[in-house]
């Protein structure tokens, strides 16, 4: 009788090399969420989601006209914005130039203006002036004038620096090679003390009114600008003003400029230089101060110190 053979058991399998990774396992073979896997099915089987009533498809129509008509409405507007904004730029624009022209305009009727004040102001001079009326309109620049005299220029150093701070910040020069303010008004004090009865600087008659100062680094005179290089025009005996303004404290500060910032001047005698009117005539007169009617009618003019004009 025959015998079967034993079965021999075979043992348990071998682990799984990745057994110890049944974390990310798991991640790798669900990287979808169930939730997310069980509505997309459903969603698939109800149609790709799109609905499916009249009513919901009546809706989703609506939707999207009202969609093209906000874009669309949006679009005419901008473009219908497009020309009325360069509609209005251009209005001002217009604006802007029609009121230029306008204070150009009345800049002319005040040029105007004050020459004709000027004119009557000069021959008012001449009639009231009585014997000194020639000095007086000399003195206030009233009448141009021409004869003999000197012809000084002074000119920035080459290469001058254009900025820097005020003029003449330090007195011992350690400024820019600039022709300053300050620098203008000792040259013309100078040839005033050295005998000069008229003087003009680039065509700017000056009297004893005369103002030159500085806004940033031009010169004023009378408040308007001047450029370098300045010509200085003095009438007087020419070879005696050039040699005593030399010779003065105020021609050697001009040698110093020269000597130590390259300032370029120029002085020569003239035998004839010819000197403007001044632009605008201010005269000035004083009374002494006398008794009775007059100290009554004169008590305002004189504590003030101010003199008729």
């Amino acid at each position: 009788m025959s015998q079967q053979p034993p079965v021999r058991s075979t043992g348990s399998p071998p682990p799984r090399p990745d057994a110890s990774m049944s974390l990310l396992n798991n991640v790798i073979d669900h990287a979808v969420d169930d939730g997310y896997a069980e509505a997309s099915a459903r969603r698939a089987a109800e149609g790709g989601g799109l609905p499916r009533t009249v009513r919901a498809k009546l809706g989703l129509a609506a939707g999207l006209v009202l969609a093209a008509a906000v874009v669309t409405l949006g679009a005419a507007e901008a473009r219908v914005s497009a020309p009325v904004a360069a509609k209005e730029r251009q209005d001002l624009i217009n604006r802007i130039d029609s009121e230029t022209s306008a204070a150009d305009r009345l800049q002319k009727d005040v040029e105007q203006l004050r020459t004709e004040v000027g004119e009557r102001q000069r021959k008012a001079l001449e009639q009231h002036g009585g014997d000194q009326a020639e000095l007086v309109a000399l003195l206030s620049g009233a009448t141009p004038v021409h004869g003999p005299g000197v012809k000084l220029v002074v000119d920035d150093a080459k290469g001058s620096d254009t900025g820097g701070g005020g003029p003449r910040e330090s007195s011992g020069f350690s400024d820019t090679g600039r022709v300053r303010d300050r620098d203008m008004q000792r040259v013309v004090n100078g040839l005033w003390e050295s005998g000069a009865e008229a003087v003009a600087i680039n065509g700017q008659r000056l009297t004893a009114l005369s103002a030159i100062r500085a806004a940033g680094d031009a010169v004023l005179v009378d408040n308007k600008p001047l450029v370098p290089p300045y010509t200085i025009l003095a009438v007087g005996d020419g070879k005696r003003l050039s040699t005593t303004f030399q010779d003065s404290a105020d021609g050697q500060y001009l040698h110093a400029l020269q000597e130590n910032f390259g300032i370029r001047t120029s002085i020569s005698a003239e035998g004839d230089v010819r000197l403007p009117a001044a632009p605008s005539l201010i005269v000035r007169t004083a009374e002494p101060r006398g008794a009775g009617a007059a100290k009554a009618t004169g008590q305002a003019t004189a504590d003030t110190g101010k003199g008729t004009s």
